[in-house]
């Protein structure tokens, strides 16, 4: 666990010292970049603080939390169940070569549905999802940023972290389990077209084959986890947007850090959960 933190404190040094431009010939850039980190950290942990404190408070923005649902769930269908057949298709091709070597041939199905659906489904969906709406919560609220639109909307007694913030969270956490089992879904599709024109195959002993021996722990904690995911994408890119400085640039920079940073820790948290899910989930 220490060495995951480790690389997670080097890592996120690296990226706050690239947003923040800090010249690395310098002799103390290490300490800079770690001040840097250490400081980041304190501005992300407050402003999760008041957007939880603003969330669950009244009146509640379920108007807009309706919209930010269908933006980050509905408009990144598509890209997803692609991502995700294009998984499955892959895992197919590339399996059923190395299996045929050690003449274990009939465990295709169920290599491809287990990679599927606890780990590499909800993987790449949160990748997925974190290069697009990361970078789209990022420019927007950076832009709402510079050109004071923020500032308007606390003068106006709207409170920025509950109509901004929160409902983007939010949907986020609830759009990524979905998303993800769109994702399952698909890879699962195309797993079995790829399996079939190679050597055909029914798809419900397709099915039968893979989920042999299956439950619950199976695939809820990985389904679940996302999640936690959706709370890393919508919580990092709203904190970036809603801290942009310096006009355009500023806005260019806090899409680019936005979807550098999530997807970053969601590496670095898949790490940690799956550990978890072995250890609670055995």
């Amino acid at each position: 666990m220490e060495f995951y933190l480790a690389v997670a404190v080097l890592c996120a040094a690296v990226a706050v010292a690239a947003e923040q431009s800090v010249p690395w010939n310098a002799p103390d850039v290490i300490a800079e970049a770690v001040l840097g980190v250490l400081a980041w950290f304190g501005e992300f942990a407050s402003f999760c603080y008041k957007v939880f404190r603003a969330m669950f408070t009244h009146p509640f923005e379920g108007a807009e939390l309706l919209r930010q649902f269908d933006s980050v769930g509905a408009k990144s269908l598509p890209l997803v169940a692609l991502a995700g057949a294009a998984t499955g298709a892959v895992l197919s091709m590339q399996t059923q070569s190395s299996l045929s070597r050690f003449g274990a041939k009939s465990m295709l199905p169920g290599v491809i549905i287990y990679s599927l659906i606890k780990e590499t489904g909800p993987t790449i969906t949160a990748l997925i999802v974190s290069g697009r709406v990361g970078a789209g919560i990022g420019a927007e609220l950076g832009s709402m940023k510079v050109t004071e639109q923020i500032d308007a909307m606390e003068a106006s007694a709207v409170d920025p972290h509950k109509f901004l913030a929160g409902t983007r969270i939010l949907a986020c956490v609830l759009a990524l389990p979905l998303l993800t089992l769109a994702a399952d879904f698909s890879g699962i599709a195309m797993g079995w077209i790829a399996t079939t024109l190679s050597e055909p195959i029914s798809l419900q002993f397709f099915l039968n084959t893979g989920l042999n021996g299956a439950t619950f722990n199976d695939f809820l904690p990985a389904t679940l986890k996302t999640a936690v995911f959706g709370f890393i994408i919508g919580a990092i890119s709203s904190f970036q947007g809603m801290r942009t400085r310096g006009g355009t640039e500023g806005v260019g920079r806090s899409a680019t850090s936005a979807v550098l940073l999530s997807s970053l820790l969601i590496i670095l948290t898949d790490v940690i959960l799956v550990r978890l899910i072995i250890v609670f989930f055995p």
